[in-house]
């Protein structure tokens, strides 16, 4: 496994509150949504080796509550709000 560097990340109210509800959505810990956000953006961005990028993530069969997700296309840098 990788090293992983443990660092403080400042950002506003809103925005954890969205990345939280997101990272719930796809049965992810908040930490785990961030880093592949990351990862998929320096991917798009060609700014990521191809040996670390990992697999696309599979769309999870249930929610932490018990119930099913919405069925939608994945969501683009495009589709997200301001």
């Amino acid at each position: 496994m990788a090293e992983r560097k443990p660092f403080l990340l400042r950002i506003d109210a809103d925005l954890y509150a969205a990345l939280a509800r997101w990272a719930d959505d796809e049965l992810r810990s908040l930490n785990g949504q961030i880093e592949f956000l990351l990862r998929r953006a320096l991917a798009g961005a060609g700014r990521l080796k191809p040996a670390a990028a990992k697999p696309a993530a599979v769309e999870p069969a249930m929610r932490s509550d018990g119930s099913a997700p919405e069925a939608r296309p994945a969501a683009g840098w495009d589709a997200m709000e301001d």
